[in-house]
């Protein structure tokens, strides 16, 4: 019963991918999105039966189905395990994914290709599920390995335009490099303890303390995090994310808010008691994390495409999770990705929903007035704005609230720069919502009068999301009321979180400095835009700090310097020199080769009489050698 619920829970989304595949295109336009959102509403029913029952009996699930890998002591097994943690990420990727899939059949209607985008979206999620249900590392790389392949898919799905083909290969090349760490850690790990089963490792590291251990134990923590890196965008393996808005506003909404770009999160997450033993590490994560949150929040307050702030807003929030992580609060971490899913994935969502009114328009200096046209998605964004500005008492607020308070009793500093990434993100969200829905309207005259509010199937997600990015933050409330920390409890290993929920004037006195910070973002924002009625310059008139800023920080200019075009001429050196070298070689001893032939071709006269007399002389050479010699 439990192996056969859990396959299904697997199955589904796989199975939807299959019949997609296979007669998409012969079932119409609406069948492939009906078919793809039943699978993966299949999946969360099971995620949601097992989670309640998890609620009542605390045990984690476990299913083996046959020993995959066996050499020597080493030995792998296809297994999966259902506990606390995974089920709450399968609600995540399954509910959300659930509400995404119904949004797309509106959205990717008149798409040629409708069925193959299904198909892909349904492969993502049901490599999404063996991710964070992987009970080993190698089960893992799977999952990690396949939603890397769907991104390159979803990314480039409108191949006919060769820039949005350029960003699926960048966004492919980038995890590449993170999943090289990734995989060192994995057989660092296999090495040291002959297991890359979480439950032994977590075993066998509770007991085993020698120098050599320790120093590796550093390097598999390390390369781990190269991984997550990749996966989960953080400098200098940020670049392919932003990019990657080439992809359908779905395919954004479900990889860059909720789920792949998470997957590091999850597995440092997964692996803590691996990162507990490595503080360095540790504590190198979360200056990573926070390095990239003001990085990627200072690029985001001045661009002008709106699905690009979204993007880089994304970077900034992965940047305060993995603060969080680096100093030791998972379960805070883990809060922040649940809340970030709502408020990101509605965001987005809304951000398609403009798209689609305004003709596929997505610079926001040809957008404004849409607040009157568009109420519902106007409302569900303003809610989200808020909520990710960490406004009280929106769940964003919440997450965020408690991240800065243990940022402050580990490292002024790091607080200090995740509260200026925090003033950031409130300015330009607030940016982006005065500039797409208040004063008059930019654009054309053709597109003002095709300005109309989406179809139900694209509200009704955002309406769902909205009211969760308002409420999310019940889930985890300060001064002891967590439910979110008693429910992960298990998972961690006692008192390895920093605590941040008793009651205490200190919290008091944060939670109105963070709440201070994002009033003074906002208040930025309306002065700016409402105010004083900016509008963003032309690209070609953008001058000083700000070009700078636009053009972020010319990163991709830098890495194409240091990197690609050292790369391309050690490429034309192999290619004009080397392979010039190597094939004069082959090609001399085939001269030789030839040159020697040439007497033994010209006995080749085709006169029977001079074989015969060769013949006959070779065969005296012969009896002479054998007998007189």
């Amino acid at each position: 019963m439990e192996t056969g619920l859990v396959l299904l829970l697997l199955i589904f989304p796989l199975v939807g991918f299959l019949i997609n595949l296979s007669v998409g295109k012969k079932i119409g336009r609406s069948l492939p999105g009906i078919i793809a959102t039943a699978a993966v509403t299949g999946s969360f029913a099971i995620s949601l039966f097992y989670f309640i029952q998890i609620l009542s009996t605390g045990q984690a699930i476990e299913v083996h189905l046959f020993q995959w890998v066996a050499f020597g002591e080493f030995s792998v097994n296809l297994a999966f395990v259902l506990d606390q943690l995974s089920l709450l990420w399968l609600l995540v990727v399954t509910g959300i994914g659930t509400l995404i899939h119904i949004y797309s059949i509106g959205y990717m209607h008149d798409d040629e290709n409708v069925d193959r985008f299904f198909s892909y979206l349904n492969l993502f999620i049901f490599f999404m599920i063996v991710l964070v249900t992987a009970n080993n590392l190698l089960v893992m790389f799977i999952g990690w390995e396949g939603v890397g392949l769907c991104s390159y898919l979803l990314i480039g799905f409108w191949y006919k335009n060769q820039q949005f083909n350029d960003a699926a290969k960048k966004a492919f090349i980038m995890n590449r490099i993170g999943d090289l760490g990734f995989l060192t850690g994995v057989f660092t790990l296999a090495y040291l303890f002959k297991t890359v089963d979480f439950a032994t490792l977590k075993l066998a590291l509770s007991t085993t303390t020698t120098p050599e251990t320790s120093a590796l134990l550093g390097v598999a923590a390390f390369c781990l995090f190269i991984g997550a890196m990749g996966k989960s965008a953080q400098i200098p393996l940020y670049t392919w994310l932003p990019d990657a808005m080439a992809g359908p506003t779905p395919v954004s909404a479900l990889i860059h808010a909720a789920t792949m770009v998470t997957a590091g999160i999850f597995m440092i997450t997964r692996l803590n008691f691996l990162f507990d033993l490595t503080p360095d590490i540790q504590y190198f994560i979360a200056i990573i994390g926070a390095v990239t949150a003001l990085f990627a929040a200072s690029i985001g307050i001045v661009q002008t495409d709106i699905k690009k702030v979204l993007a880089y807003s994304t970077v900034s929030q992965l940047g305060l999770m993995f603060l969080a992580l680096g100093l030791g609060a998972y379960q805070i971490a883990v809060f922040h990705v649940i809340t970030h899913a709502f408020f990101k994935a509605c965001l987005f969502l809304g951000s398609g929903s403009v798209i689609h009114a305004m003709g596929g328009e997505q610079d926001m200096r040809k957008m404004g007035g849409l607040k009157g046209v568009m109420s519902i998605t106007y409302i569900t964004f303003l809610v989200s704005t808020l909520s990710i500005s960490g406004i009280p008492p929106f769940a964003g607020f919440f997450s965020k609230d408690e991240i800065m308070l243990v940022a402050f009793q580990n490292s002024p500093i790091l607080w200090v720069v995740a509260m200026l990434a925090s003033l950031l993100t409130a300015f330009y969200m607030f940016r982006v919502l005065y500039l797409t829905f208040f004063k008059e309207f930019r654009g054309t005259s053709e597109q003002k009068k095709h300005l109309h509010e989406s179809p139900s199937s694209m509200t009704m997600p955002l309406i769902v999301l909205g009211v969760l990015a308002t409420v999310g933050g019940l889930i985890s409330l300060p001064f002891g009321y967590s439910w979110l920390n008693n429910y992960l409890s298990p998972i961690f290993s006692g008192s390895d979180v920093v605590e941040a929920h008793g009651f205490s004037t200190e919290q008091m006195v944060f939670m109105g400095v963070s709440t201070l910070i994002a009033l003074i973002g906002m208040s930025l924002a309306y002065y700016k835009y409402m105010t004083k009625s900016t509008v963003p310059e032309e690209d070609e008139k953008i001058t000083g700090f700000a070009k700078v800023l636009y053009n972020k920080y010319y990163i991709d200019e830098i890495y194409n310097t240091i990197f690609i075009k050292p790369i391309y001429a050690m490429s034309n050196f192999f290619n004009s020199i080397v392979e010039s070298i190597i094939t004069g070689v082959v090609f001399g001893f085939a001269l030789i080769a030839k040159g020697l032939s040439a007497p033994a071709k010209a006995l080749q006269n085709g006169s029977v009489g001079f074989y015969l007399s060769f013949f006959v002389v070779a065969f005296c050479l012969l009896i002479i050698c054998l007998f007189l010699v």
